[in-house]
């Protein structure tokens, strides 16, 4: 009969005294003590989910930019010519990575045979994978990932004259912003006996793959500080007993009449365009002058670094 409740399969219309009659009610009473659904990018099993953990893993493999990181994260560098330079050059890579069917031409042969020799590893990856590593940059196939440059503390660097038993030498850069500049000072420091070099984190090279290749492997054995404020810095080094010498054009006293050479000396050397900072300067105990003709101003930083780190050498022979 229409309307009864009575027949096979009905249920009560009125809730009445069945608080789960209906199916709204034995929902209801399925989702108690479970809480609110959770999202879907929550779930393990769901697609958005997968989709987020790719996305983060990208993220971490991704080159840094700048501004992100204390350290910069990773650095990329891409193309052939590039990556076999790099190998050439005995930087360390975390890892090469290699775009599924590339051609082998000459240089990727080589760049194999490197890795090989290095101990460096190889990853096959799709080319749309490749392109959002290195950020779209132009990769032919085959990318290096470098991992962030492993800093020494400022200590370290007296800690290994002492270790030599020699007196501390240390070449602090001052607004050199040239990676290329900073390779080459790093390269005079190993081949004249310093024992380190100092970096600001700020406005400043760092040690990224360029600086690296300019140092010819030098990088590989003078350790490269990094401080947050190089006026403290200098200052910490005076009171540890080292005399701070800066070069500039007008200084009072030429390199070859300098007298400090000898003794647990800190070099300071600016940028070619702008030199040494007031501060830094005010801080130097003495500043110097490189001769030079008269019709050249200044000197960039990796040559005035070798000059002056030579004519200390002579003076400690």
């Amino acid at each position: 009969m229409a309307g009864s409740s009575k027949r096979r399969g009905a249920v009560k219309k009125s809730g009445k005294g069945n608080p789960t009659a209906g199916s709204g009610g034995r929902r209801r009473k399925g989702l108690e003590g479970k809480g609110p659904t959770p999202r879907a990018e929550d779930r393990p099993y769901h697609k958005a989910h997968q989709t987020a953990k790719t996305a983060e893993r990208r993220e971490a493999a991704r080159p840094q930019r700048k501004g992100k990181g204390k350290d910069g994260g990773p650095e990329w560098v891409a193309g052939r010519n590039s990556v076999v330079e790099l190998m050439r050059a005995g930087v360390p890579a975390a890892g090469l990575y290699v775009a599924d069917g590339i051609d082998r031409d000459d240089r990727i042969r080589e760049i194999f045979r490197l890795a090989a020799d290095q101990h460096v590893s190889l990853m096959e990856i799709g080319r749309v994978e490749l392109d959002k590593l290195t950020g779209g940059a132009a990769h032919q196939g085959i990318a290096a990932k470098l991992n962030a440059y492993d800093y020494a503390h400022p200590d370290d660097l007296l800690a290994l004259a002492e270790e030599r038993g020699e007196p501390p030498l240390v070449v602090l850069l001052d607004g050199v912003t040239d990676p290329r500049n900073l390779g080459a000072v790093v390269r005079s420091a190993s081949g004249f006996g310093a024992h380190g070099v100092v970096i600001a984190e700020r406005r400043s090279a760092q040690m990224t793959a360029a600086a690296w290749k300019t140092s010819a492997g030098a990088a590989a054995r003078v350790p490269v500080s990094r401080v947050t404020n190089l006026t403290r810095q200098l200052k910490a080094f005076q009171e540890a007993g080292l005399m701070v010498i800066g070069l500039a054009a007008d200084g009072d006293v030429a390199l070859p009449d300098l007298e400090l050479g000898d003794g647990p000396l800190v070099v300071v050397i600016g940028s070619e365009g702008k030199g040494i900072s007031r501060l830094v300067a005010e801080t130097c105990d003495q500043l110097v002058s490189i001769p030079m003709a008269s019709g050249l101003e200044s000197l960039n930083a990796g040559v005035a670094a070798g000059v002056a780190l030579y004519a200390i050498a002579q003076s400690r022979a």
